[in-house]
């Protein structure tokens, strides 16, 4: 039984390997077909996706194909046109040259009869010389000798009026350059002479301190005469005392302790060279304020500080009216301004201008003029050498060594010779140049005049129609001889004559 149930299993065992088999074998059967289904499918798939990227391609071959022959043309269009434009613009410039040699022919068909013409004025002039030879019983050498002489006259006429003016001139600077050197030894100098520019006026509140200023007999006046070294004058003049001194700082300090004085009311010797103490330090932070003031705004930083120190006691010095130490920091800006155009040291021209007058700072113990002063004082506190070269030819006393010598040369004449800077009025300045104007407007044929460089040149149009350059020549003699006559100036005038032809056209 147990043998018959194993043999039982046995060929069912068989028997289900078998069918397995061949299920498996239907089963991969199946799956086989069904990849070449789909490679065959893909292929077909393929060929059609391929066909459609061919057509596309031949379609936009078509389209490139057709789009090229319209470019192509349309630049065969724009050949053609060009073509035709060169063709036209030849048969232009062919029949301008055809133009341009008639009129060259018609030029050279000119110069022949100008050529004649002037052959033929040539002779008539010789005619004409002939016969005034003839009736003035005069050779041609004979006329040109008598025109020379009369030449030489009106010259010799014209040089030596011209001498005269030169020597008038030198007159004029001499007297100028003295009057410089004695406005800065009067600066320097405290004398005891009164003058409008050498007193101060000090205010008090009554005329009771009138008597304690002059003491028990003079006691307190002369002290603080002493001690300040002024000249106090108390007189009749109500509320008002005045302090004379040449020295202007002496002068500042001799008020301010004097209205110190006058506040505290205890009027004494003792109090009085305690107060004259007290303000001459107080003008000496004044005097180092005002020359760091004016390096500060001059852009120079590396003075040493004494000379620093004196630049600022310019503040207190003036000349011909003119305070020094603005006149000084304004020629600095026009130095550093003019070196800047003229291709200059901008810091050396300002510095040798600011310190150009240091040398009137100091007191008439020191001997030399101002400007072998200051060179000193430079010097001494290591100033720059180029700044103490651009400095010390300011007033000729040195040859100019550099540009920036000239350029503080130049800049000092701007700043003292401007209209109002040295007691000279705007209002004289403009009327004498509205005078020259009216002068020169008076003759005839003038069309306008101006008159420029601070009156020092009038310049004058006149109407081309009325006045000739021969003309023009006497009348600007003329004019000059008038000037001299009628009016009064400085230095001299220069007579410009100018005489201008216009001729306008217009092309069409």
């Amino acid at each position: 039984m147990n043998s018959i149930t194993l043999i039982t299993a046995l060929f069912a065992l068989v028997g289900g390997i078998a069918v397995g088999y061949y299920l498996r074998r239907i089963v991969a059967l199946g799956q086989r077909r069904s990849i070449e289904i789909d490679i065959k499918q893909m292929m077909v798939g393929a060929k059609e996706e391929a066909q459609n990227i061919l057509d596309d391609a031949k379609k936009k071959a078509e389209e490139y194909r057709e789009e090229f022959k319209e470019e192509e043309k349309r630049i065969l269009e724009d050949r053609k046109r060009t073509e035709e434009r060169l063709i036209k613009k030849e048969e232009l410039l062919d029949a301008r040259q055809v133009e341009i040699d008639k009129e060259v022919e018609n030029v050279k068909l000119k110069v022949e009869e100008i050529k004649k013409i002037k052959e033929r004025a040539e002779t008539l002039e010789l005619e004409k010389k002939t016969a005034l030879e003839k009736i003035a019983n005069l050779s041609r050498e004979d006329a040109k000798e008598l025109l020379v002489k009369e030449m030489e006259r009106d010259a010799e006429e014209d040089l030596l009026v011209r001498m005269q003016k030169l020597e008038q001139s030198s007159e004029e600077k001499l007297e100028r350059r003295a009057k410089d050197i004695l406005a800065t030894t009067i600066q320097r100098l405290a004398s005891s002479t009164a003058a409008e520019i050498m007193t101060t006026n000090v205010t008090i509140p009554n005329e009771d301190i009138k008597g304690k200023i002059i003491g028990k007999e003079g006691r307190n006046i002369r002290a603080f005469e002493r001690a300040a070294g002024v000249e106090l004058i108390v007189d009749d003049t109500p509320g008002t005392i005045v302090i004379s001194s040449f020295d202007p700082v002496r002068r500042q300090i001799a008020r301010l302790a004097l209205e110190n004085l006058v506040l505290d009311g205890r009027i004494q010797p003792a109090k009085i060279e305690e107060m004259v103490e007290k303000a001459k330090e107080e003008i000496n932070k004044i005097i180092k304020e005002k020359g760091d003031q004016a390096v500060y705004e001059c852009g120079i930083y590396n003075f040493d500080p004494r000379i620093v120190a004196i630049i600022g006691r310019l503040y207190f010095r003036t000349s011909y009216g003119q305070n020094v130490l603005q006149h000084s920091i304004e020629m600095a800006h026009i130095a550093r301004m003019l070196a800047e155009e003229l291709g200059g040291d901008p810091s050396i021209a300002c510095a040798g201008a600011l310190v150009h007058d240091i040398g009137k700072a100091l007191d008439h113990e020191v001997q030399g003029t101002h400007i072998e002063i200051g060179m000193r004082i430079l010097q001494k506190f290591g100033a720059d050498e180029r700044i103490i070269t651009a400095m010390k030819s300011h007033h000729d006393d040195w040859p100019h060594e550099s540009l920036e010598a000239v350029i503080v040369q130049t800049a000092d004449y701007i700043s003292g010779g401007r209209p109002g800077a040295r007691r000279d009025t705007v209002e004289n300045y403009l009327k004498r140049l509205a005078e020259l104007e009216a002068l020169v407007n008076g003759f005839a044929g003038i069309e306008k005049s101006y008159a420029i460089s601070a009156g020092r040149e009038v310049r004058i149009f006149v109407t081309p129609d009325k006045i000739t350059d021969i003309e023009a020549k006497d009348l600007a003699r003329e004019i000059a001889r008038k000037i001299e006559q009628e009016l009064k100036y400085p230095g001299e005038i220069k007579v410009t004559m100018i005489r201008e032809t216009r001729v306008i056209e217009y092309a069409r």
